[in-house]
């Protein structure tokens, strides 16, 4: 594994809320971090049909065009009685004219679940895949997992995404119902960033 020894590392999004997340997660090995939009880089399409492959499409983009090392993600939804959907289109059933609606992908995926008769517990898993790479084309990949499954009603209005149909094995809450910080040290997100502290250790 090569590890990571500059001081700056773009993370590659425009997302605020998971700059703030990367930022907590990386504050004890003294990184400067910015954003894709602090460089004005548009965001590149992703055309892979895996977390990893896209996730490499947007560090590598970040990476060649400031010169320093990225950092970036993909994350998403599996739910076992849909086939593992919505997966690396989880996003994209949130889409509307008008932006992203989470609520009418939550509705999508229970009427789903409910039209294939699907047994409970209803198991699934947030899914993230962590790409930290270099100007020179090197990548290291760090994949994490929060197993789970789908309940409902929705509960809780914190999060963000699927987070209120949530419910985390272990747990009663679901990540709707969690405080932030708390879901952060828990998430799939967490478990990959576990892996990933071992390039900055």
């Amino acid at each position: 594994m090569r590890r990571f020894d500059g001081d700056r590392l773009v993370v590659a999004t425009h997302n605020t809320g998971k700059l703030e997340e990367i930022a907590d997660l990386l504050s004890p090995y003294g990184v400067t971090l910015t954003s894709n939009a602090d460089h004005g880089l548009p965001e590149p399409e992703e055309t892979e049909t895996t977390f990893v492959g896209n996730a490499r499409i947007k560090a590598h983009a970040a990476a060649q065009a400031t010169g320093l090392p990225a950092l970036a993600d993909d994350s998403g939804i599996e739910i076992d009685g849909l086939g593992g959907a919505p997966g690396v289109y989880t996003a994209d059933w949130a889409e509307t004219p008008s932006g992203r609606d989470f609520v009418i992908a939550m509705e999508r995926a229970w009427m789903e679940l409910e039209a294939a008769e699907a047994p409970l517990p209803r198991t699934a898993r947030f899914c993230c895949t962590l790409v930290l790479a270099w100007p020179d084309g090197h990548d290291e990949v760090f994949p994490g997992v929060m197993p789970g499954q789908i309940v409902w009603p929705m509960r809780g209005d914190q999060g963000h995404g699927y987070d209120p149909i949530f419910q985390p094995d272990g747990y009663t809450q679901t990540f709707g119902e969690m405080d932030r910080w708390e879901k952060n040290k828990i998430s799939h997100r967490a478990d990959a960033f576990t892996k990933l502290k071992a390039c900055f250790g």
